[in-house]
């Protein structure tokens, strides 16, 4: 029996005929999944060769500025604060302070966080909204970063694209060194309703002082971003502890995969241009573990928040909430308590006794470099991840047992 069935050609736009089911037949195109791969999915192939890890170089640039750890703290309220960010400053790394947060809302922020952390986990949010409805007061913006560079420390600030176009100028007649454009997601093509949005070469031209520019996952999105003249860019979409976005609007890419991709949109550029624009992972690190994995995929340096909402000179006094968990209409972020059980100086380099990888971070760093013979972080970057599922589980039968009890 002769069956006649018409095939799509993609190409042409055309139909060809052919035999297949009886009667006409248009060929489906379905929708593939691709794997994506977070920090629990991986593992770090150790090297050839070792060195000793206080032989390794850990430092990173972000245009003029070095810094001796490659670990920035986020521009959470639970977090940063001017005095943290001076501390931070002193221990190597960079911390970023949050125009839209607490910090320029209130002369005296601590009535603030006092009320938040007081809050009952049902009431929580609500106490957060509330809070995060007084208006941002352009005086203290200036403040906050008179505060920080009067002490010597590089100020970096964030602020959300809407916010932008009128917080930045402010900052960078206080004296910020460097401007960080932050959202859920960002994209260097943006659709909306202003006559004239946010144009990022030209922010970058008119602050002449560091832009970068986050958060995305994807190599078209990061390497578009790049091409703006952008001085580094954020990856991760809801990987955080006290994130929502992922629950709540569906949206996010593992972060090694993340990484992976925006760090070869980075390389690409480079091959272009000839101008290294570094990227940093922002978020769903846990441990030095974590950490390590991330710089393997490719990150020049890494953002983390919760880890250092635990700490003495955090202001959060052991609690952190997500940047959006104060959205009037659609929160995307939760308050989780951490307690407060250690130092920034603890975290970032020990001594520990803690076996768990959640302090002395810049060591686990040094020592992951080491056993894979990397002496720098772009050497690291070379380094082999292969897909481990098991690589945390295998042979810790007692050490889960315990964990149970």
């Amino acid at each position: 029996m002769r069956r006649l069935c018409y095939i799509l050609d993609n190409n042409r736009g055309e139909e060809s005929k052919g035999l297949g089911a009886i009667g006409p037949m248009v060929m489906p195109r379905f929708k593939e999944l691709r794997p994506a791969y977070g920090f629990d999915d991986v593992a770090i192939v150790p090297g050839q060769v070792t060195v000793n890890p206080e032989l390794t170089d850990v430092s990173f640039t972000i245009d003029r500025f070095r810094f001796s750890v490659p670990i920035l703290a986020a521009d959470l309220d639970a977090v940063v604060d001017p005095r943290l960010a001076v501390r931070f400053h002193e221990l190597g790394g960079l911390a970023l302070l949050n125009l839209e947060g607490l910090q320029t809302r209130y002369r005296d922020p601590d009535s603030a966080l006092a009320e938040i952390v007081s809050a009952s986990d049902r009431d929580a949010t609500a106490v957060i909204q509330k809070v995060y409805s007084q208006p941002i007061r352009e005086e203290l913006i200036g403040e906050r970063i008179r505060f920080i560079k009067d002490r010597g420390a590089i100020c970096a600030v964030s602020a959300t694209p809407a916010s932008t176009k009128r917080l930045a100028p402010v900052a960078a007649e206080a004296g910020a060194d460097m401007f960080v454009v932050k959202a859920t997601v960002t994209s260097a093509r943006h659709i909306s309703r202003s006559v004239r949005g946010l144009i990022l070469p030209e922010l970058c031209e008119q602050l002449r002082v560091p832009v970068l520019v986050g958060n995305t996952v994807t190599y078209g999105a990061c390497k578009e971003l790049m091409e703006t003249g952008v001085a580094g860019v954020l990856v991760g979409v809801g990987p955080g502890a006290i994130c929502t976005t992922r629950e709540v609007l569906g949206v996010g890419v593992p972060q090694v995969t993340a990484t992976i991709e925006c760090a070869a949109a980075r390389d690409e550029h480079y091959r272009e241009t000839g101008r290294y624009v570094p990227i940093i992972t922002d978020g769903g690190m846990r441990t030095g573990g974590d950490v390590c994995k991330a710089l393997v995929a490719g990150a020049d340096a890494v953002m983390l928040g919760s880890i250092f909402a635990g700490t003495e000179e955090a202001p959060g006094r052991g609690y952190s909430w997500g940047m959006s968990t104060g959205h009037s209409q659609l929160p995307r972020g939760t308050r989780i308590h951490i307690g407060v059980n250690t130092t920034l100086e603890r975290v970032l380099f020990g001594p520990t006794s803690r076996t768990d990888g959640t302090e002395n971070l810049v060591g686990a760093i040094r020592t992951a470099m080491g056993v894979c013979g990397a002496q720098t972080i772009s050497e690291f970057h070379e380094v082999e991840l292969i897909v481990a599922p098991s690589i945390k589980t295998e042979g810790k039968k007692y050490q889960i047992a315990q964990q149970r009890i």
